[in-house]
């Protein structure tokens, strides 16, 4: 089976803004240092795995997904990303059509929505997944030959790992996390209910579903608090529901702009030249981008000023 590797770009990006030092800049004095921290992790997946077939799913649904209508508080904890970064996030979809990878974005679904449906549409034409994000929520797409890959901690597991990490199986994520809440995307779950209550539960019912069909018997286990547990099911049992929706990924996002069967486009050299240019990417890192993009000539810097410029890539 090929490997179809399916990226959460947004972690990634964040993860460089914050751990990248504030010393790279463009020529307007915008920083950089995301799309530098981005492209090396880029560059790094690139040269150890030399993907065929890739999808990098990006957020741009942060306040207008279709989880805000349903609660409007949807990851209302969280501060909106500075205009600083906003404008980073260019760059990096930018280098990523660059590369030849299929770059997927929508206003409506969130990244793991769109990984999501990607790989539901993949596994028809044989491939398997190789999720490359620490999200647990994203656990809950592993069938039998798919993957998951800490990138940062070089940490792979699949189905079967799940529940040592998680406490459940892979498809009951979604009900657990309905059950405990996620505070990270503020979703309260049942009050009362946490990580080590949700598993127990899960491993005796099997679902939320019928969790809540037989939720009377709750009291007969033998669990501290199981009465009161009981009790806060049957009167939270459409909150349960309601939470399930937000914490189920969805599997039916539009994949516009993507190439049928993902597989990865021929990169565009010039493109790929300009954006360097216009983010001031060091030599080395033009030179490795060049390399893992299957581009013949490697990048060489201007012999003078009146070197010609690349018009390919205009910075937002």
């Amino acid at each position: 089976m090929k490997d179809l590797y399916l990226v959460d770009a947004s972690l990634y990006v964040f993860r460089a803004w914050h751990s990248m030092p504030d010393q790279f800049h463009d020529a307007q004095g915008w920083p950089t240092n995301a799309v530098h921290g981005f492209a090396r992790f880029l560059v790094e997946l690139a040269e150890r795995e030399r993907p065929s077939h890739i999808v990098v799913a990006f957020d741009e649904a942060l306040d207008s997904c279709f989880r805000h209508t349903l609660y409007p508080a949807y990851k209302g904890n969280r501060e909106p990303a500075p205009a600083e970064l906003r404008r980073q996030f260019t760059h990096c979809k930018a280098l990523c059509a660059a590369l030849g990878f299929n770059v997927l974005g929508h206003r409506h679904y969130e990244a793991d929505d769109l990984i999501g449906s990607a790989l539901h549409a993949a596994r028809p034409l044989g491939l398997r997944g190789v999720i490359v994000s620490a999200d647990k929520d994203l656990s809950q797409l592993l069938w039998e030959h798919d993957e998951q890959w800490d990138f940062a901690r070089g940490v792979r597991w699949g189905m079967t790992g799940v529940k040592g990490r998680h406490g459940v199986e892979a498809h009951q994520i979604a009900d657990y996390l309905a059950l405990c809440g996620d505070a990270i995307d503020n979703i309260p779950g049942i009050t009362g209910i946490g990580a080590k209550t949700a598993a127990i539960l899960l491993a005796h019912f099997g679902s939320l579903d019928a969790l809540l069909a037989r939720c009377d018997e709750v009291a007969f286990l033998r669990m501290r608090g199981a009465a009161q547990v009981a009790r806060r099911l049957r009167e939270q049992r459409e909150h349960a529901l309601l939470w399930r929706q937000l914490t189920t990924i969805a599997l039916d996002a539009p994949l516009d702009g993507s190439v049928p069967g993902f597989a990865r486009a021929p990169a565009d050299g010039d493109m790929l030249d300009a954006l360097a240019e216009a983010v001031r990417l060091g030599p080395t890192l033009r030179r490795r981008l060049r390399t893992a993009a299957g581009l013949e000539q490697p990048w060489a810097p201007p012999q003078d000023d009146d070197a010609p410029h690349f018009p390919s890539y205009q910075p937002a």
